[in-house]
């Protein structure tokens, strides 16, 4: 039990001493990067679904493996 109350008071140390805490504004333009990285993987995931077709019975466009998969059957 000892040492776990030792453990828990250096990393309070730890956190309030030794940690640099990322300013308000750094934080903000964290945060701009990851919505913005975020936003184009799911473009890219969605075009990758829609060219490719993940819904083969959307009447639009059925996907290029679609008709791939016709002239072999």
């Amino acid at each position: 039990m000892e040492k776990l109350s030792l453990y828990i008071k250096e990393s309070y140390n730890e956190l309030l001493y030794k940690v640099t805490w990322p300013t308000w504004p750094e934080l903000q333009s964290s945060a701009v990067v990851v919505i913005i990285a975020s936003i184009i993987i799911a473009l890219v995931v969605f075009i990758m679904d829609f060219t490719f077709g993940a819904n083969p019975e959307n009447g639009f466009f059925k996907g290029i493996l679609y008709y791939i998969y016709q002239l072999f059957s």
